[in-house]
């Protein structure tokens, strides 16, 4: 069945561009890349590494707390590089989460212990997801625009903002509820994966922080969206897109893509469709999107030559330590 797994992905994603294209069109999708400025697309760039570099601090700030929480070695600069090239391996091979299987792999051979540096990894990626999906309710909720569930009273920014932000609060007691239930279980013998979750997570200087953070980076990537549809030549660029591109974000993190390509289109499509601003223009905002997150993630790639180089120069290690240098 290893054939299967290898082209299903591969034919599933390029019959749902043919569907797109098809109920689209390509003479509308040409019409609206023609609407991409080149020096607005020049600057939504710069703004894009910008953010993501400031993202991606915020990602590798909550992976160091929630893994020496684990009582695993991982400093700041290491976590930074270590995102950075998950970030490129997630954007440019299937799935879109072998980067992160790839980081978790390699600091828990490092740490001396997989298991629990792959746990750290799992219990960060959740935190962000966690938070992901409550702002992203939040704002469906109260943000006015065609997505907007249940249906409610106009809000403008300054409501959007702290509901967006009272959501994040509540996701956080809520996953600090959740825990706390599950605190025989979480305090495993030493041995176990699980060991020291509840200091991990629980912990009040480290729970806080977790959500602070991965709002933060929400935020970033909801801003890096915006920036591809004001290049796009998307003139209704205001909150009324934030739902929108909530929607697209969560249909990128489904892990079906192919090197992030596919149900984030397809999502797109549908969402720019009901919002009235033409499904052809969300395909172009995706893939504008797509193209700015590639360029931000370039640095992992810096990162992948230089790990190869090191490999090449130094003599192979015969046993690996605990602390991750």
């Amino acid at each position: 069945m290893g054939w299967v797994r290898r082209w299903v992905r591969p034919l599933g994603v390029l019959a749902l561009a043919g569907v797109l294209a098809w109920r689209v069109g390509p003479t509308a999708v040409a019409q609206a890349w023609r609407q991409v400025d080149a020096a607005t697309f020049g600057l939504a760039l710069a703004a894009s590494v910008a953010v993501a570099g400031v993202s991606t601090v915020c990602v590798a700030w909550r992976w160091v707390l929630i893994a020496r929480g684990l009582g695993l070695a991982l400093t700041l600069p290491d976590a930074v590089a270590a995102s950075y090239r998950a970030q490129f391996l997630n954007v440019t091979l299937p799935a879109g989460v072998a980067g992160d299987v790839h980081r978790a792999v390699t600091h828990g051979r490092a740490a001396g212990d997989v298991a629990r540096g792959a746990y750290a990894v799992v219990c960060e990626r959740a935190v962000g997801q966690a938070v992901q999906v409550g702002l992203a309710l939040a704002a469906l909720a109260i943000v006015p625009s065609p997505l907007r569930w249940p249906a409610g009273p106009s809000v403008e920014l300054p409501g959007a903002v702290g509901g967006a932000v009272a959501g994040a609060v509540v996701v956080g007691l809520g996953m600090r509820a959740c825990l706390r239930r599950n605190r025989s279980r979480a305090d495993a013998a030493p041995g176990d994966a699980r060991y020291g979750l509840r200091r991990a997570l629980l912990s009040p200087r480290v729970w806080p922080a977790a959500v602070v953070l991965s709002l933060v980076a929400v935020v970033g990537h909801v801003g890096t969206f915006l920036l591809a549809a004001r290049a796009a030549g998307v003139a209704a660029v205001s909150v009324q897109l934030v739902p929108v591109a909530f929607v697209v974000l969560l249909a990128a993190a489904v892990p079906v893509s192919l090197a992030g390509w596919g149900p984030r289109e397809g999502a797109a499509a549908w969402a720019f469709g009901v919002s009235g601003l033409g499904a052809d223009r969300g395909l172009v905002v995706a893939a504008v999107y797509g193209a700015l997150v590639m360029v931000a993630s370039l640095p992992g790639a810096a990162v992948l030559l230089h790990a190869r180089r090191r490999r090449g120069c130094l003599p192979v290690p015969t046993s690996v330590g605990r602390a991750h240098a």
